[in-house]
């Protein structure tokens, strides 16, 4: 069930008068139920898998507090979880790459076998793997209870596509119950409209169909078609995403649980460090803390510290796809944060407010991360580099896509507008509060932007980060 169809609109109805139906103690586990049929009705033979993981996992963890030798279990629960990732996900990619020249050298040829992936492993893999790692630091207070483990690892809403959450910000919640109130349940309410807006409105129906169309090679050899589409792209996949995680705190929140921000207006960032505390900032949070910092971050000298941030970046792309665009593409970003340390005087950089000044700087560093969206979006290397040559093509003869480029500055002003309203969002949900004209308003607004998404998109598509 995708978060923008009916079906789940119903499914979640269904969830909150069980959920503020029954009593308190019961709460858990209905939402652990409800959880795992969440993810059965998806991919009803992987929630054994699932089971399984969570099963494993939760017994290392138990052994590994209790014992003062912890190093074993950590290694047992990382080859396990690892080890299940690497099969699902990378089997094919590697006998890609191996198959050829075995073939060529020893005369072996093997079919390729087509393993389907289960539906959010990347993402509950970190996670399992995160709180083993904590435990290994001694930063886990108590082990939870199996069913309160279980909740932690498939919490539906953000079961399939994150937030990556630590037990820290996670586990403690669930062991006080969900406390939902009034204000948790208009900003999930405004949260699960906004996110719909993005995904269906904006990502599938203004953007979605331009891309398709030039990233299937349809279109005209012209370097505007493909410019605009690269745009259109960076723009799709951040509405898309992050319209997903608007959706997934949003039901979070009616149910009375905090996740964490995931976006921060990432294209509003004016280096390649700033984009990676704005984009999909659980993931970079947790490559930093089980992957950058345990290699010894920057505590060792520039070599080792471009080293690190480049085998980091490297394994943060490969997360993301078996494809060695993906690796192109983590690789890519790691050179920028190597370039960024290089130029930049010495120090660690402090956020400072955005102004005026900074547009060249989010400008060209906005093109930057555009054309590195061509290895993430193109199915293979070799339409990559063919895409990249388009690009730079001087002959032009279908013109320019006037209305898409409209678009494309509809989705700059919707950036600029979505920063400017979350740094205002309390003043103005205050301020509607505050009378029987402004709760009418606020309620219009709502079903204006949930009616929209109906009436344009139906029920969208899959979310793109459905495939990592």
């Amino acid at each position: 069930m995708l978060f923008n169809s009916f079906q789940f609109a119903f499914f979640l109805v269904f969830v909150l008068l069980l959920y503020y139906g029954l009593p308190r103690k019961f709460q858990g586990a209905t939402l652990l139920s409800a959880s795992l049929i969440f993810y059965t009705l998806w991919t009803p033979a992987y929630l054994i898998l699932l089971l399984a993981e969570i099963g494993v996992n939760y017994a290392l963890l138990r052994a590994m507090v209790r014992s003062q030798h912890r190093g074993p279990y950590l290694a047992a629960a990382t080859l396990f979880t690892l080890g299940l990732l690497g099969y699902f996900k990378y089997t094919a990619m590697l006998l890609e790459t191996l198959l050829p020249a075995l073939s060529m050298d020893f005369g072996w040829g093997f079919p390729i076998p087509e393993v389907l992936l289960p539906l959010g492993i990347s993402f509950y893999s970190f996670q399992l793997l995160g709180l083993s790692i904590d435990a290994y630091r001694g930063q886990l207070d108590e082990v939870p209870s199996l069913s309160r483990y279980a909740l932690f690892v498939c919490f539906f809403p953000q079961l399939i596509a994150g937030p990556i959450l630590r037990g820290s910000e996670f586990l403690p919640q669930l062991e006080h119950g969900g406390e939902p109130t009034w204000e948790r349940s208009r900003r999930g309410l405004w949260l699960i409209a906004i996110g719909i807006g993005k995904k269906v409105i904006v990502a599938d129906f203004l953007l979605a169909p331009f891309v398709d169309q030039v990233f299937q090679d349809y279109a005209p050899a012209s370097s505007s078609f493909h410019w605009i589409a690269l745009y259109s792209f960076a723009f799709q996949i951040y509405f898309d995403f992050s319209g997903y995680t608007d959706m997934a705190r949003g039901i979070a929140l009616l149910l009375g649980f905090e996740l964490p921000m995931n976006f921060l207006e990432p294209y509003l960032s004016r280096n390649p460090s700033e984009f990676w505390r704005r984009w999909h900032k659980t993931l970079s949070r947790w490559l930093a803390d089980y992957v950058y910092i345990p290699l010894g971050g920057n505590r060792h000298g520039r070599s080792r510290t471009y080293a690190n941030l480049a085998l980091t970046m490297l394994l943060g792309g490969l997360w993301h796809g078996a494809d060695w665009t993906f690796v192109i593409w983590g690789g890519m970003h790691g050179l920028l944060l190597i370039i960024h340390r290089l130029i930049r005087p010495g120090g660690v950089e402090r956020a400072t407010p955005l102004s005026w000044r900074d547009a060249p700087k989010i400008f060209f560093f906005f093109n930057f991360v555009c054309l590195l969206w061509v290895f993430f979006r193109a199915p293979d290397l070799d339409f990559a580099l063919r895409y990249f040559e388009r690009l730079f093509t001087i002959a032009d003869p279908v013109g320019w896509p006037h209305i898409q480029i409209c678009i494309v500055g509809l989705c700059i002003a919707l950036h600029f507008a979505e920063r400017s309203f979350r740094v205002h969002a309390l003043a103005i949900r205050n301020r509607l509060g505050q009378s029987w004209w402004g709760g009418l308003a606020e309620g219009g607004v709502l079903g204006a932007l949930i009616g929209l998404a109906i009436m344009v998109g139906g029920v969208g598509g899959d979310f793109i980060y459905f495939q990592f």
